[in-house]
């Protein structure tokens, strides 16, 4: 269940090839490979320092790996900026939502869309294109359930709120691959079940990488699961069979393939 070495292939939305990233003495993310087609929906899961943050940085372009190569749709990022992966269709959701406090929540979206808009230029100078932004900014915060906020201050949201409107600043860019870092952190059963719907929702040609504690988040939304451990692949396979290894079961304390049946049971 272990991945062999990538190379690069036009069908893939995401390629990694033996991807290393050491901080001094600490190798946080250990030849990792992995190549996802478009509508994938794939889990990172391990325990706390097993270097799935890491992993999402080096995906996203906020670090640059040691070795190894990144390939989005076929072309090699491995050296791209983070703007310039956003352009190609990388968008991303943090573990601390990250929001413009002092902007509304409509105009937080608005911002998150604008380098994506085919009208872009001067959209805060001219009501009519700064129109669009905002219509297209709406649609996000209807699909997150904030379309009631839009006119508040972002600084005025509970947690969980923030968590939406950091996931629908990630959709603005209509992306093709989404990174969420622990979108479930922190909500109630309520909210997450609306991430559930949200992330259900998603087009197929979407593919979204998911790190995720929520080891029931995982079984509900991802239909294959990559287990690292100190930076290096453990297991990778179809979710049931992942969370159901026994390396992953001794790791999760025996809770993960009861977890998986339960929700395999719900889904029917």
């Amino acid at each position: 269940m272990t991945p062999a070495p990538n190379a690069a292939r036009p069908d893939s939305v995401l390629d990694l090839d033996r991807v290393t990233r050491r901080y001094g003495s600490l190798t946080a993310v250990d030849e990792v490979s992995l190549r996802l087609s478009a509508g994938a929906r794939h889990a990172v899961i391990g325990p706390n320092g097993a270097g799935k943050t890491t992993l999402l940085n080096l995906i996203a372009g906020t670090d640059r790996p040691d070795h190894g190569t990144i390939a989005l749709n076929g072309t090699d990022v491995t050296r791209a900026s983070t703007a310039k992966r956003s352009r190609l269709g990388i968008a991303r959701s943090f573990q601390q939502p990250s929001v413009i406090a002092e902007l509304t929540v409509l105009d937080n979206i608005v911002l998150a869309g604008w380098a994506h808009h085919p009208k872009r230029r001067g959209a805060w100078r001219s009501r009519s294109r700064y129109r669009l932004h905002t219509e297209s900014a709406g649609h996000h915060l209807e699909t997150v359930g904030l379309a009631d906020l839009a006119h508040r201050p972002a600084s005025t949201l509970s947690h969980g709120q923030r968590r939406m409107l950091d996931l629908a600043a990630a959709l603005a860019g209509d992306p093709r691959l989404l990174l969420l870092d622990e979108p479930a952190a922190g909500l109630t059963d309520g909210d997450i079940g609306r991430l559930l719907a949200i992330l259900g929702a998603l087009p197929a040609s979407v593919a979204v990488v998911l790190v995720e504690h929520h080891v029931e988040v995982v079984a509900q939304v991802a239909t294959s699961v990559t287990v690292l451990a100190a930076g290096r692949v453990l297991v990778t396979g179809p979710t049931g069979e992942a969370l159901a290894h026994p390396e992953v079961r001794d790791a999760y304390q025996n809770t993960a393939p009861d977890l998986v049946t339960g929700s395999t049971e719900a889904r029917g």
